[in-house]
Formats: structure tokens, sequence, C-alpha cells
């Protein structure tokens, strides 16, 4: 049971047309996830994360490929795969003048649930999720932070055994980041939840999930633990300082002996990223302490998924983003808005969510 697939994506891609132009968001997205695990899909803007999403969900079809979701096709059963799946998107769902509880029992009614279950549903996740010093205020009274705890309760009202969250912390305060993913992680013990996020905060992917998708311009280019995207694909920088450029020399030859990585010498200190950083430091300043080379410092920096990021791209997760908006602008001075071609790409994204609603 704990092995069983919860999330089965074949060949999964789609185009939009924009100005009579072919746009690849997604190509050929092929994985599974079981049930119970915490999946982070994280990438730049642009790179295809909340269309993936927006596919999985029913929200639009997909150009190729298919998926099965809870068990159910997302082609032959979008109402089966809705009804037992939970999806948070990027924007505020709740009504604003509604007020929290009764914005809960109002998505209770929306699935079905009868009025008692509804209320001993929205009681269950108002203490779960720490709602109950704002239930009775309307949302557009809450906080960024509490807004979103409250589009969480919205996606789990029913009780799915998957819930889907687009980029769920963009926006917030590092404290309300904080305690939005310390809820989030309660889902899984409390509810025994499935969750599969999106997010280009890389940090929280990194300490919160069990596996790691990274999606770069619309492919899947590395899945897998953080632990072991950052040991196989970055690796640890460790760091020696020696008292001139001739003992860094003669360092990194004795270095060199210990691992197959490349070591390099600049000036008085060299360098490696290797995978077993923390194990080769120590080995390292023996080593050279029996050569009769004096170590003056040594540090031993652990990878991050940025590391990863860049180790299978070329360039940080940072840079990435600052190319999309550079792109951007550049399409913007063009004769062609691209603010134009982003409009219309915008419009048939919402006729195709359209037609998937009806």
């Amino acid at each position: 049971m704990a092995h069983e697939a919860i999330i089965e994506a074949q060949g999964l891609t789609k185009r939009f047309t924009v100005k009579k132009k072919t746009v690849e968001a997604v190509t050929d997205l092929t994985f599974q996830a079981a049930r119970g695990e915490l999946v982070a899909f994280l990438g730049p803007n642009g790179a295809g994360k909340s269309t993936s999403l927006r596919m999985l969900t029913t929200l639009i079809p997909p150009t190729s490929g298919t998926a099965r979701v809870v068990g159910r096709d997302i082609l032959r059963d979008p109402a089966g795969v809705r009804a037992r799946i939970g999806y948070v998107g990027q924007l505020n769902s709740g009504s604003f003048s509604q007020r929290v509880r009764d914005e809960m029992l109002s998505q209770g009614a929306f699935y079905g649930m009868s009025r008692g279950d509804s209320a001993r549903r929205a009681d269950e996740l108002i203490e779960s999720l720490d709602l109950s010093s704002f239930a009775t205020r309307t949302v557009q009274q809450l906080s960024g932070g509490q807004k979103r705890r409250l589009d969480i309760a919205l996606g789990l009202m029913h009780a799915p055994p998957l819930v889907f969250l687009d980029e769920p912390s963009t926006g917030l305060d590092p404290q309300s980041r904080a305690n939005l993913w310390q809820h989030i992680l309660d889902l899984r013990t409390q509810h025994g939840t499935t969750v599969f996020l999106t997010t280009h905060y890389l940090e929280e992917a990194d300490r919160y999930a069990e596996r790691v998708m990274v999606m770069d311009r619309g492919r899947v280019i590395a899945d897998d633990t953080a632990t072991r995207l950052k040991a196989e694909l970055a690796g640890d920088v460790v760091t020696l300082t020696l008292a001139t450029a001739e003992e860094a020399a003669r360092a990194a030859a004795v270095v060199g002996g210990l691992t197959d990585r490349e070591v390099r010498a600049e000036g008085s200190t060299v360098s490696v990223t290797a995978p077993d950083g923390d194990a080769l430091l120590p080995a390292a300043v023996r080593a050279l302490d029996a050569a009769g080379i004096t170590v003056r410092a040594a540090t031993g920096v652990p990878p991050t998924l940025d590391d990863v990021f860049l180790a299978l791209t070329g360039r940080t997760l940072r840079d990435a983003e600052q190319q999309s908006e550079a792109e951007k602008e550049s399409e913007a001075d063009s004769p062609q808005s691209a603010a134009s071609d982003t409009e219309d790409a915008h419009t048939a994204a919402t006729r195709e969510n359209e037609g998937a609603n009806r």
C-alpha cells in the first residue's frame, strides 16, 4: 500500500498556439508518485510547473499523453479525478465577503457533503490548521498567511487523499512561510494526505520534501531525493588554505590522490567539489599533515539545490528567473508585443479551462 501509485503520468505534453506560433509549455512529462509522498516540483517561473499541475488536475487537457490520478483517467473521467483531489492554486480562492467558516461549509456543499458532515469537517480543519482565531472573520479581513491556510482548508474539505498546492508560500513573509509549511507537514501526520506541490523556493524543497522533481524549459531534468541530487550532481565544496602558492600546488597533488574529482589550486587556496566532502575534509588534512604540509584553514560547505540546478543547466535558478524576465522585456520591445502574446496564451488556456469545467 505504501508504494501504491497515486499519480501515473505518461508523456504529458502541452502546446499553446500564440499568433500562429506553437509554444511547448510541457514536454513528455512521465513519472509516478506514491501514495503518502511529499513531492516538490521546482524550477524557475515559466518552467512549466503550473501547466503540469493544471493538466494533472484536469483544468486543461494535455495536447498529448495522459495520466491516472487517484486511479482515475484525467481524460476519460475528469469528474472522478476532481472528486478525489484537492487543488490550491496560486490565487486566493475564498469569497472576500464570506466568513471563513461559512466559506468552508459552502465548499463542503459543493462536494455534496451533508450539513452535519460539512460542519464536523470544518471544525476539524479549523482546529488542525489553527484557523479558530479568525474563523468568524470575512476573508477580506485576513492576512496573506491566513488566506493561504484557508485555501488549504478549502482544498481539504472533502478529505481528499491527494492535494496539489501551486506555489503555496509565494508572497508570504518568512514567519508566515514557516507556519504554513508546518501546517502542510501536519496534513500528512493528521490526515494521511499525499502532497504534490510546486515551488521556486529551493530551500523549502530541500528541507521538507522527500522527493524533488526539477523542471526547466518544460522538461523534468532531475528526479530524486534532495540528498542524492546534491551528492551526485553538486557535492560539498572543500576548501583548504595553505601558507603559500607553492604549498598549495603541492597540496593539490596530495588531495588529488584522494578523490577522482578535479582539484583546483588558486593562489594559496586549494578547493574541490566532491560528493563525500564531509569524509574527504579530515582525510585531506591528515594526508597533508603526513606530507609535511600545514593547513592554515579548512572548510566544507554542503551543496544546495541551486548548485544542482547550476550543474544541470549551467545557470542558477536566479539567473534563470532573470533570463526569463529579460526575454519577456525583449519580446515586449519587438514589433509584436510580448504582452499581447501573453494575453493570447492566457486566453487560450482560459478557454480550455472553461471547456474542461463544463
